[in-house]
């Protein structure tokens, strides 16, 4: 077993807005890889990760011309032969876009992540791809409920221990506008 193939740990999160905190970074240390899927927020997530760990990052929807130029809108890889498949905006098992389902029937991968929607979801669509979408890490938007994914990808390219990290209400100990 060679050095890419020992077992990794992987941090998925997405829509951070811009924002990063302790709880966030706490998570970032105990992984080998953090995985962004979009809507990064601003440069300085990217500084702030890339300083702490290895990254892999897509732009979403909301990042400007710096971070789409610093991050792709789709990024394949293989890590311990798992091919991996990242984007921003994709759907959820059994409901992905035509285009995202053609893409996957030419080019097949193994996991399929995505961002966007906010809400944390996992399954596997009727042809076994596995489909992640880790929620978002940020305070702007919809959810209720910040989150993160964890998991393992073993020496062998399986998925294990998938987690769901709950770091707190959306908006729950940020400083009101007027206090600032």
């Amino acid at each position: 077993m060679n050095a890419k193939d020992k077992p990794r740990r992987i941090l998925l999160m997405s829509d951070t807005h811009g924002h990063l905190d302790a709880s966030i970074m706490e998570h970032v240390k105990q992984a080998d890889e953090v995985w962004h899927a979009g809507d990064i927020g601003n440069l300085s997530v990217l500084d702030d990760l890339m300083a702490v760990k290895p990254l892999r990052i897509v732009h979403g929807n909301i990042d400007d011309g710096v971070l789409r130029r610093e991050a792709p809108e789709h990024l394949r890889f293989r890590l311990n032969g798992l091919k991996v498949w990242m984007t921003h905006i994709g759907g959820y098992a059994n409901r992905l876009p035509a285009s995202i389902r053609t893409t996957q029937q030419q080019r097949p991968a193994h996991v399929f992540i995505c961002g966007h929607s906010h809400i944390c979801r996992v399954g596997k669509d009727k042809s076994g791809l596995l489909c992640l979408n880790p929620g978002a890490a940020g305070h702007y938007g919809i959810h209720h409920m910040r989150t993160m994914l964890r998991f393992t990808i073993s020496s062998d390219g399986q998925v294990k221990n998938l987690a769901v990290i709950e770091l707190g209400k959306r908006g729950q100990g940020l400083l009101p506008e007027s206090a600032v």
